[in-house]
């Protein structure tokens, strides 16, 4: 079970005096469209909240103004978008420069665009450095089938967030063959792919190659809202940021998400909190 006990002995990397914003873990998030603007503004902030020094987030460039106004603390970078209000597929050269010094990228929040994520990532493997990690959500998932030969070289290094839709997806399998055996089914996907699966449902599953499979009871049924699933990424890549191994990284990003709703469910009820409300409750939640 991933738990309190769990947690205590895989302890999330702590920062002494004299430690700056760089030291303290950098993180890009890539994502969003005109459709919705703001997923990557739940992710930067759950990055931000669980510690990450630094922030940068890419979107299209009609949404960047707004995203840096509500996110003063992070930069903005304006991306070209296609006529479907999806980021463009070409606009993968655009992220050069920014992938080279992250230490954790994030890719996928927002996206409905298989295409152009796929290029994205493409990009951003090439681009990034040697020990950088990579969380992929939504569209990045998706993209991942077609590219296992593409994605050999970053074993141990890739965090993949999917509900059981999008591991369908990936996956060719149905949603319900999906919830009958979620472990087997995650497994599988982390020794092909070299990835620790974290397999979001009500309890959610993380499995990693040379691991024991992790069980997460959940957060509650008010985890269940629109851009919770965009605050599990950012929590996961705040902890990666930071230094912790990526499967580590995963069980942090994940109890954090969890136990960020259940105090949410405590102070504002069981069901009608938002999850932008989730990542204040992460610095109470990390150690001193």
């Amino acid at each position: 079970m991933l738990d309190s006990a769990w947690i205590a002995a895989h302890p999330a990397p702590v920062h002494g005096d004299g430690t700056d914003k760089n030291s303290r873990g950098r993180v890009l998030v890539i994502g969003g469209s005109c459709k919705v603007p703001g997923a990557i503004r739940l992710t930067g902030e759950a990055a931000l909240r669980a510690g990450a020094g630094k922030l940068q987030m890419a979107t299209v460039a009609a949404a960047t103004i707004a995203l840096g106004v509500i996110v003063p603390e992070a930069g903005v970078i304006g991306l070209p978008a296609a006529d479907d209000g999806e980021i463009a597929p070409d606009a993968a050269a655009s992220l050069s420069s920014s992938c080279g010094s992250a230490d954790v990228i994030v890719l996928g929040p927002g996206m409905g665009d298989d295409e152009a994520a796929g290029q994205l990532l493409d990009v951003i493997l090439h681009e990034a450095g040697e020990e950088t990690v990579f969380v992929l959500d939504a569209a990045a998932i998706t993209a991942m089938a077609s590219r296992e030969a593409t994605l050999g070289p970053f074993r141990g290094r890739i965090v993949i967030t999917p509900h059981h839709g999008e591991m369908a997806s990936l996956t060719g399998k149905s949603p319900d063959e999906i919830a009958d055996d979620p472990e087997a089914i995650a497994r599988d996907i982390a020794d092909r792919f070299g990835a620790i699966v974290v397999l979001k449902h009500s309890s959610t599953v993380i499995v990693a190659p040379g691991e024991d499979a992790l069980l997460y009871g959940g957060g509650g049924i008010g985890m269940a809202t629109a851009g919770s699933g965009d605050v599990l990424a950012g929590a996961v890549a705040g902890i990666a940021s930071r230094g912790a191994p990526p499967f580590v990284a995963a069980g942090w990003g994940v109890w954090l998400h969890g136990q960020g709703g259940r105090r949410a469910a405590t102070v504002s009820g069981p069901i009608g909190f938002l999850a932008r409300e989730l990542p204040e409750e992460f610095p109470r939640l990390l150690p001193q």
